[in-house]
């Protein structure tokens, strides 16, 4: 992918009436080009449109791919102050947003994606976001939904240099593979970074035995981290333009993001 879709990704379509669309008064938002290892791979940038420098935010997928949703959310975080960059992390492997079979998405380019690919990516990203003299990289922070959710428990393990971390519903457990050495699960006691992590009640991909098993983990590991968990809503509650969305856990959800980063100097 030489730039990020445009609009929503086929596979989600069609969006929600209650669908979230945050304008760009005061901000400044485009769409970049990130120097990587082997090339270049397309990104979001938005933050606010007047000097210095501002905390930074790594806004991480979901399988959709950096749509419109994914721009959404760069321009809520900059509009709380912050300079959000979301990466295309799939920008390789393939454009999932014009397949319109989630399983596909996730066969033909989801699965095919290294976890050392994507935590060089971010830390790309990261490199492009300082060099911009418009990010203060040391106050940051990382958030993630659903395949992000997951990628930012990986990157709080790879970068213990992070503030503050935000997962949502990411999967814990069930997705290595000998690009995927480890899952959430096997690492939780190591993370140092602390990481809230945002679950379900009724998800289908993250069982309450599995969250259980991590909560024990993370109280192992010293990093301050939590775990909140929604009853009675489901995976993707915070993903207003499917229906899957919940405006009351998303709007509660939203406030905890905010504090938890917050309080930890992000």
């Amino acid at each position: 992918m030489s730039s990020l879709a445009t609009g929503f990704a086929a596979a989600t379509l069609p969006v929600s009436a209650q669908t979230i669309t945050t304008d760009t008064r005061g901000l400044k938002v485009a769409e970049v080009m990130v120097s990587t290892a082997d090339g270049k791979i397309p990104a979001y940038v938005a933050r606010p449109d007047k000097p210095g420098r501002h905390p930074t935010i790594l806004v991480i997928q979901e399988i959709f791919g950096v749509h419109e949703h994914i721009k959404d959310m760069c321009r809520r975080f900059a509009k709380l102050g912050y300079y959000a960059i979301a990466p295309e992390m799939f920008a390789r492997q393939g454009d999932v947003s014009k397949l319109t079979d989630i399983g596909a998405i996730i066969s033909t380019v989801v699965s095919k994606v290294p976890d050392a690919q994507v935590t060089a990516d971010l830390d790309a990203a990261l490199a492009f976001a300082k060099a911009s003299g418009q990010a203060n990289t040391e106050r940051l922070g990382v958030v993630g939904f659903c395949w992000g959710g997951r990628t930012t428990w990986v990157y709080a393990l790879h970068n213990p240099k992070v503030k503050a971390a935000v997962a949502y519903y990411g999967l814990l457990d069930g997705f290595k593979s000998d690009i995927r050495p480890q899952d959430p699960i096997d690492f939780g006691d190591r993370v140092k970074v602390p990481v809230l992590g945002l679950y379900s009640g009724i998800d289908a991909f993250v069982k309450q035995e599995t969250i259980a098993k991590m909560r024990g983990a993370i109280a192992r590991s010293g990093s301050g981290s939590e775990i909140v968990v929604f009853p009675n809503v489901d995976h993707g509650f915070n993903a207003d333009y499917r229906p899957s969305y919940d405006k009351a856990a998303a709007t509660y959800a939203w406030k905890l993001t905010r504090d938890w980063l917050k309080e930890r100097g992000v």
